[in-house]
């Protein structure tokens, strides 16, 4: 059977991503994908291995996405300044694309080639820019470990409702994250 005619990876890709940050990750199905493109479930087959490979799509997609907008804050940036502005946009990602945000946490499989290097081109940016602070390869990934939890630990109690005092999250961020930068320039 070949592909419909107007029906490509891209096209898919794109609403399902709508669904997933409209409604969350698990209402993203084949039947709700068909029902948004007008097409029938059967014909996503001739484009998506299944649900799980819509899923790693939607998850190379989603790492895409935010590797560009962690490039686009980094524009002349270097140190605290850079890392700053790159706490700001992931925020900003897993605030607007909640659905792509959460695809976007899990390690890739083995054999999963295009996932494992678009996980990596963001691993490389985060440990390029940590540069400036002398670190060797290794306590790099250590920082970027604990710089990813630390933000991963706002996004999510975010999403969750979570901060209901009337202090500026935004504030707390940048409070916490200048801590850390402290802390990482005296280890």
């Amino acid at each position: 059977m070949s592909p419909r005619k107007g029906l490509d990876m891209p096209t898919i890709v794109e609403a399902a991503a709508q669904i997933a940050d409209a409604s969350g990750v698990e209402e993203v199905t084949l039947a709700s994908l068909a029902q948004k493109l007008g097409v029938r479930s059967p014909s996503l087959y001739n484009h998506v291995n299944g649900l799980g490979g819509l899923r790693v799509q939607l998850a190379i997609y989603g790492l895409k996405k935010l590797t560009a907008a962690v490039t686009d804050s980094l524009q002349d940036k270097t140190g605290d300044d850079a890392m700053h502005a790159i706490a700001a946009a992931y925020m900003a990602f897993a605030r607007a694309h909640p659905g792509l945000y959460e695809l976007t946490l899990r390690s890739p499989d083995d054999g999963d080639a295009e996932y494992a290097a678009a996980s990596a081109l963001l691993v490389d940016l985060l440990v390029q820019t940590l540069s400036y602070y002398d670190l060797d390869r290794e306590k790099s990934i250590h920082i970027v470990r604990g710089f990813r939890s630390y933000l991963h630990g706002f996004a999510s109690i975010e999403q969750k409702g979570g901060f209901g005092m009337p202090i500026a999250v935004d504030e707390s961020i940048r409070l916490v994250l200048q801590t850390y930068l402290i802390g990482l320039r005296h280890s």
